[in-house]
């Protein structure tokens, strides 16, 4: 448990080098003195770094802070899932990040489960309760959600299939999750939904992201950053005392912890989270 009284939790992505490598160790050990409750570990479009994630998982670890791989089923059999699954299960991963992946550009859906839902059903089944499983939740709906409504139902059954918690795609906007949270609430789901902050640290790779998985910067906080141009180190001033509140409000209104993505730095989120103490 971190110094505040909520759990926290950290994300990474698997380095494509030795020097990203070499970095992520000293990341590790500087974001693990703030007592996460465990890392997590992203991996490419159709598991393309399944390996790399592994091995990122294995070198967190040893900080002695779990560690949580991320598992998509896109273009996946059930027999390659149940043998990743067995693979983390020999290396004692207690925890997974269960999601539908993303479409490695130019593929059809390939692989026998399609949907996230049907991947927390599959693990429950094969693996019963060997395994805490997170899912993802979109508070401003997923990109590729026909609706809002029906994104809520497709959270929904990734719940009922198993689910033992959430972390939200992060957004910068409260009253969007404390919305998703009346909603889904109101629809029978009473697993924690943990809020997913990203730290503002640039604002060229913030907008090309946002766009991407269809998270809203609002005005104000594109205008500002705007008009920082090309000085980021007031980009990062105001970049941490926004998402500082954020996460106040958030703590304030119920929220039940943080999980940072960090893009593989340290500095930003452990400001913030100074700032929240």
């Amino acid at each position: 448990m971190s110094h505040l009284s909520i759990p926290i939790s950290f994300e990474f992505f698997p380095p494509k080098t030795q020097a990203g490598q070499d970095k992520l160790l000293g990341v590790r050990d500087q974001l693990a003195k703030a007592q996460p409750d465990f890392f997590s570990v992203t991996y490419g479009a159709g598991g393309s770094t399944q390996d790399g994630t592994l091995q990122t998982v294995l070198a967190l670890r040893e900080s002695g802070i779990d560690a949580a791989p991320h598992m998509s089923c896109i273009g996946a059999s059930r027999e390659e899932l149940r043998s990743l699954l067995n693979t983390y299960k020999a290396n004692n991963i207690k925890r997974l990040v269960a999601l539908r992946g993303d479409l490695p550009s130019g593929m059809g859906m390939g692989g026998e489960l399609r949907f996230a839902n049907e991947l927390v059903s599959f693990i429950r089944e094969e693996f019963g309760q060997d395994f805490i499983i997170e899912v993802a939740a979109y508070p401003e709906a997923h990109p590729q959600a026909p609706s809002f409504e029906a994104d809520l139902e497709n959270f929904v059954r990734k719940c009922q299939a198993g689910a033992d918690s959430a972390i939200t795609q992060y957004f910068f906007n409260a009253d969007a999750y404390f919305y998703f949270m009346d909603r889904v609430r109101a629809l029978g789901v009473d697993i924690p939904v943990i809020p997913g902050i990203m730290p503002i640290t640039n604002y060229t790779k913030l907008a090309r992201f946002s766009d991407a998985c269809g998270a809203e910067i609002p005005r104000y906080i594109r205008k500002q950053l705007e008009a920082y141009g090309d000085d980021s180190e007031s980009i990062q001033q105001f970049g941490e005392e926004v998402i500082s509140r954020l996460c106040q409000q958030l703590l304030d209104g119920g929220a039940p912890g943080i999980h940072f993505y960090t893009l593989n730095q340290a500095a930003p989120s452990l400001n913030i989270l100074n700032n929240l103490r």
